[in-house]
Formats: C-alpha cells, structure tokens, sequence
C-alpha cells in the first residue's frame, strides 16, 4: 500500500508541477506580449511627443566681446566670443523664453528654426536640413530667475503652451529638448528626482531636479511632460566633470509664466513687496518665544513707513495664510507676494498673542539697485559710450531713490551698464555715483563727457565715487 501511495504521491506531484511548469511558461508568455506592447505603446508615444515638440525648440547663436583663450605665450587677447544654447517658442508671433546666461553679454543674437517650423513638415531625410537662421531681439531679462525673453520677427510659428510646476511628483517622466554641445534637435528623458529644490538658502527661487541628461548647449531648452507641455526651462547641472551626472535643475513653469508675461507686458519683472521681512518659523524659535504654533511664517521686521506698518502688522507676528493660501515657511510667502499686482491688496491672516485676525495690505514694487533708473534713462540721452554705462544727473528726483543720504550733492548716478562693453580694469555696478574723474569734479553728465572728452585712448582713468556709502576709487583704460 505504502508503495503504491508512494507512487501515487509522486505522479501526482510529476503532474502538478508540468501544470505549474506550462502555467509558467504561458504565463511568461503573456508577461512578454505585455511587456513588448508596453514597450513598443511607450516608444510610438514618445515618438510622437518629439514630433510634436521638435518644431517649436529652436538653437541660439550669441556673438559676445571679451578675452580670448588659447592666446601665444599667455597675452591677453580680446575678441569674438561665440556660444550657444537653447529655447522655446512660446507664443505663434515669435516669442522665445529662454536663459539669461545664453545672452548676456551678446552683441548679436541669432536663431536657428527647426525645417517642420517653417514648411509644417519634417523632410524625409533622416539627416535634418539646418532650418533658417534669424536674427532675434532681447525683450528683457531677469537675473534673478536667470530667465531671459526674446522676439524673432516671424508669425505663424509653432509654439508650446506653459504647465502647472504645482501639478508635478517626484517620480514624473519627463523629457529634455535642446542643443546639448551645439548638437540640435537633441532629446533625453528621465524623472523628476525632486519637484522643489532650493540650491542657496533662503533664495525664493528654487528648481525641478531631475535626472535627465542636460549638458552645456541644452541651456534654456524646454523640459516637457507627458502632454507635450512645457514644465520648465532646463537652468543648470551639478557635475564634477562638466557634463551630465543625473543632477539637472529646471526653473519651474509657473515661476516662467509670471516672467514671460511681466517683460511681455512691462519690459522686466516687477517684483512686489509689503515692507516686511518674513522667516520661516520652526520649533526653536517658537519654544524661545513661548509661541503655541510652531511652523509657518513669522515677521521678523515690519519697515516703519512701509504698507505692512500702514496696516497694523507688528515684528513677531505669525502669518498663517495669504489671500487664503495656508502659509508654509518664507520663501512660498515671498513668492506668493512678488506674484501680486502693484497696487493691489492681499489680506494676511494672522497670529497675535494667541489671537487670529485678518490684515489687508498694499502691495508695492521692490526696488532693485539693477532696476530702480530703468525708467528714467534712454540709451540716446544717457549713454556714456566710452565707460559702457547709462548715467543720470544726481538731482532731487534720483536722490530719493538712493538708499539713505549720499555723501554729495552733486555728482553722477550709473543707472545701468550696457552689455556689450568690455573694459579694462575696475567696473562700474548700479548705484554708484562718481564725483570726479582724476582728481577733477563732475557735477552733472554734461561735465563727465568733457572730462573724457580730454582722455585718449588707453589712457588711465580714476574715478572717485560712492558705493555703498562708502567713497573709494575706480581705475580702468577707457575705450
């Protein structure tokens, strides 16, 4: 009997184990038809995505002035400098955005098209034609985003619409367009390593960190979803050897927005404030100051004069939301307030000695050294050729915009420098005022000419001037 258990035992196993066996295989089967479908579905989908986002991705060629490298025996050498990078149309009539970094400093701004842009089809040759090469014009640019908007006189364009950052999560595939290294019509595609990463401390600008490969080139190309939409324009890299490691940072696409429609609309960011200093509250300082709430936004300072004191916010208060948005820490506070109109009003609610209450408050520009002259100058009026820079007479109405009392009455204001000068020597930066150039006084910007009327070429020029409150002297070859 045992025997033929045994035997009936072992056979039965045999059995259950071909069943199991052919199971597997089938089943291994089935996972393959799957997976070469999933495969297969993914590649034609992302086929189609480069097909519809190639046309509206175009290179940029700068020409720029400056030192040359590779010079014989180690001499200064100036002349042309060419780059490149990358950028997206964003608008049909020939609105580009792109990096700061890939125009500063040009004298000449060039962009190539993609062939399909133009004809509104791809060629049948796998090797691309160069598409048409067209001049294109700086609108305006913001440093502080590294963010920069151009205009090509061309209409009709093929242009890709501007996604929701907020709408991100780590772990989103998403897809880099660009010219990495000169190399046009390039894509690569990874994930979404972080949604929000903040590269310096406490700066209100942060990136999408991914890890898709971008290298030199693919600067100010689009980072695009799924949807073929754009989530952010491609800023930057982290790496040891200068080409892609997997640490690509992107400016997201709702900081983009607000950028592209402020110069769009004014010429440059206008920035708004409420005469505060928020930081972000955390558990050390509630425990110090015996506050029951222990993150969010506490004031720091509220600036006597200023539209937060106007309203009755006092320093040590806790804003817990903003026009209804719950408040996190300082930097989304900040944000959210550059987002406002000029003029308008917000209402922060608000913690005070364990009382709520409502505030409204007038929202005013930020003024910025690089900004506060812009409009005020023109480059026919205010242009000082031979230093590369826009002055303005220091008088009662430049007074007033000066941080503080100057430590002269006379003299004259650099409101901005232009982009396409190369000096030898110390520079100018906005905000200083000159008082005299070698030894000899300059009241106004009709005395600053006729005194480098009377220097010739190369000779030294030493300026005397106020920066920063403090005097110091400026040397430089003027041109």
């Amino acid at each position: 009997m045992k025997p033929r258990n045994s035997r009936l035992v072992v056979t039965c196993l045999t059995a259950c184990a071909l069943l199991i066996g052919l199971a597997a295989v089938v089943g291994a089967q089935e996972d393959a038809a799957d997976k070469e479908w999933s495969i297969g579905s993914l590649s034609r989908e992302i086929r189609h995505l480069t097909e519809t986002c190639n046309p509206a991705v175009v290179q940029i060629y700068t020409s720029s002035f400056g030192a040359v490298a590779g010079a014989p025996s180690g001499a200064a050498v100036f002349g042309q400098q060419l780059a490149t990078g990358s950028g997206v149309i964003l608008d049909p009539k020939g609105y580009i955005i792109t990096n700061y970094h890939v125009v500063q400093g040009a004298k000449r701004v060039q962009v190539r098209i993609a062939p399909e842009a133009l004809s509104g089809e791809a060629g049948a040759s796998i090797l691309r034609t160069g598409g048409a090469l067209v001049g294109a014009q700086v609108l305006g640019t913001d440093r502080e985003t590294d963010l920069a908007l151009l205009k090509i006189n061309l209409e009709g364009l093929p242009h890709l619409e501007l996604g929701d950052s907020d709408d991100l999560h780590q772990g989103q595939m998403v897809f880099a367009f660009g010219s990495p290294m000169g190399l046009s019509n390039s894509v690569s595609f990874g994930v979404i390593s972080t949604v929000a990463r903040q590269l310096e401390k406490d700066s209100p600008m942060i990136y999408v960190q991914t890890d898709v490969a971008i290298n030199p080139g693919n600067s100010g190309g689009p980072l695009v979803n799924a949807q073929g939409q754009v989530v952010g324009i491609n800023t930057l890299i982290l790496s040891h050897s200068g080409g892609s490691e997997g640490l690509s940072f992107s400016a997201p696409s709702n900081i983009v927005r607000t950028v592209y429609n402020q110069i769009r609309t004014h010429g440059r960011v206008k920035r708004g404030v409420l005469g505060l200093h928020a930081q972000t509250l955390n558990p050390w300082i509630a425990e110090a100051l015996g506050l029951d709430v222990e993150w969010g936004v506490i004031l720091g300072d509220v600036y006597p004069n200023g539209p937060a004191a106007t309203a009755g916010l006092k320093a040590g208060d806790i804003v817990t939301s903003l026009d209804g948005k719950k408040m996190e820490n300082a930097r989304q506070f900040e944000v959210n307030t550059y987002g406002k109109a000029i003029g308008s009003e917000v209402t922060l609610e608000i913690i005070r000695d364990g009382r709520t209450m409502a505030k409204n408050v007038s929202v005013i520009e930020r003024v910025d050294p690089d900004t506060r002259f812009l409009d005020m100058i023109n480059a026919e009026r205010n242009m000082v050729e031979r230093l590369g820079i826009l002055a303005l007479d220091l008088d009662n109405e430049t007074r007033r915009l000066m941080p503080g009392e100057t430590r002269q009455k006379a003299g004259v204001i650099v409101a901005a420098l232009a982009v396409d000068t190369n000096l030898l020597g110390d520079r100018f930066q906005p905000g200083d005022i000159i008082f005299s150039l070698n030894g000899r006084p300059v009241d106004d910007l009709k005395s600053l000419r006729a005194r480098l009327k009377e220097l010739g070429y190369g000779d030294p020029a030493v300026f005397h001037l106020e920066r920063a409150h403090e005097f110091r002297f400026l040397v430089m070859e003027v041109e």
